[in-house]
């Protein structure tokens, strides 16, 4: 072969320029595709932090809302069944909450920032089926001792109005907390914690 002639110089260019061709449609046909592993906006609001107004919640009174497709439950609790949480400690599993999923401004014997408001997710830590309220005192299916709280049909797990599971049911911790803040003394957000704020 006969090397007389060949301008290696130019050889150089077209094998740079080729490589930069290349790279650059490479970038083309990746961003498309990266793109596409993002979550949609739709995806995203799923699991946006949710605004939630407690102005017209009623003492006693318990509202639902959802946040990431699961429900949750704000709880007004009442001055006596803030009381009655103190005395129900010997019949709970885990009654100062230590291996319960909570954010760290709930861990307190009421569970929550305030305690007159009780933020908890709606799933019963068994299963994930939804516990439903029972805010009676002694009704004839729980037994005289019951001061209200959660039962949960599926598997017969109870919770107090703290969300603390009972002895000697399914569920193997209490119910858990999601991250919440208060905006204001009547709006709270649920999703969003001070840490992130």
């Amino acid at each position: 072969m006969n090397n007389e002639g060949v301008d290696n110089s130019k050889r150089q260019f077209l094998t740079v320029a080729a490589s930069a061709v290349g790279a650059v449609g490479a970038a083309f046909v990746a961003v498309p595709f990266v793109s596409s592993m993002q979550p949609s906006a739709r995806a995203q609001a799923a699991g946006a932090p949710v605004e939630v107004d407690i102005s017209k919640i009623e003492p006693g009174q318990l509202i639902r809302v959802k946040w990431r497709g699961r429900p949750v439950w704000v709880l007004r609790r009442t001055e006596q069944s803030l009381k009655d949480l103190a005395s129900l400690d010997s019949q709970l599993r885990d009654p100062q909450s230590k291996e319960s999923v909570q954010p760290q401004a709930a861990q307190n014997a009421a569970r929550s920032i305030k305690p007159e408001y009780f933020v908890a997710l709606g799933l019963c830590t068994h299963l994930g089926c939804v516990p439903t309220f029972r805010p009676e005192v002694a009704p004839e299916d729980l037994g005289s001792a019951w001061k209200g709280g959660f039962f949960c049909p599926c598997h017969g797990s109870r919770f107090d109005l703290a969300g603390r599971v009972y002895q000697g049911v399914p569920a193997p911790t209490n119910l858990d907390i999601p991250p919440y803040r208060y905006l204001s003394d009547t709006r709270i957000i649920i999703g969003d914690d001070e840490a992130k704020a």
